[in-house]
């Protein structure tokens, strides 16, 4: 791979984010050449910086630029057995590929340096995007299942508010009158054989008569209030004012003759 090294030391050292950064001892093998092959180990501490899947080292941390540059790609990142305590590896997939040993200054330091590591190549990318696509395939089937039963859900939801009186909608329960009572009832017999049917087709109980009703309707002489038509005289129960909007109509004929007996006092100055 062939890598501009002015374009990669400016952006090392560029404004740009960092995923990860800190000091880490880097181990360096020397060779002796002797009769016997000597290796001397040793670290070196160092300025990492990790940007996307390219780990810099710095000599110190303020130098402008970079003494190396590892590529995370076809490798993996594990704890390694060193004298060293705290120590990680960067290993490839290559057989004649080098091993980079860094050791952290703590436990909780290498386990954040292993993590950002781990996750910093195009292969994990790769797999984090293959699971979230599937998360979201998933989501647009239970989405699209959604949409296509909400005729079932709602029959459902009928049937329960059906079943169970308590659920049925507000238009569905009787109207009840600010005298506590209802514009029709469940069942029950009419004084006088009256009945108003309701909308199952039962037979409805129309309100109870008002005692100053009750003893007008029951009076022996039996004539209407005065200022009532003759075509009112019937009681409130009779069957031609069991429906309300008869028994509204007969009502409202008492309010007509005080309003025209307030009317005339006022014209003749009698409060």
């Amino acid at each position: 791979m062939k890598l501009n090294e002015r374009s990669v030391a400016h952006y090392a050292t560029c404004d740009s984010p960092t995923d990860h950064a800190g000091f880490l001892r880097k181990r360096v093998e020397r060779h002796h050449h002797h009769a016997h092959h000597h290796h001397a180990t040793s670290y070196q501490r160092r300025w990492f910086v990790l940007k996307g899947n390219l780990l810099f080292y710095f000599e110190e941390r303020e130098s402008r630029e970079p003494m190396g540059l590892v590529v995370l790609e076809g490798c993996t990142v594990e704890l390694c057995e060193a004298a060293e305590e705290f120590a990680f590896a960067i290993r490839f997939d290559d057989a004649g590929a080098r091993a980079y040993v860094l050791v952290a200054d703590g436990q909780a330091a290498m386990e954040a340096w292993v993590k950002a590591l781990s996750r910093a190549s195009f292969d994990y990318m790769r797999l984090v995007v293959r699971e979230l696509e599937k998360q979201l395939e998933e989501a647009c089937k239970s989405l699209a299942a959604c949409r296509q039963s909400p005729r079932r859900s709602s029959s459902s939801s009928r049937k329960r508010h059906l079943s169970n009186p308590a659920l049925l909608p507000l238009q569905e329960k009787p109207a009840v009158l600010e005298n506590g009572y209802s514009t029709w009832g469940s069942g029950g017999a009419v004084p006088g054989g009256a009945t108003c049917p309701d909308r199952d087709g039962g037979q409805a109980k129309p309100p109870p008569l008002p005692p100053r009703r009750r003893s007008a309707a029951g009076s022996a002489a039996g004539s209407p209030a005065p200022g009532l038509s003759p075509g009112m005289t019937e009681s409130p129960v009779s069957p031609d004012t069991a429906c309300f909007s008869k028994l509204h109509g007969w009502y409202g004929q008492e309010i007509a003759v005080l309003r025209r007996e307030w009317q005339e006092r006022q014209k003749r100055g009698h409060p």
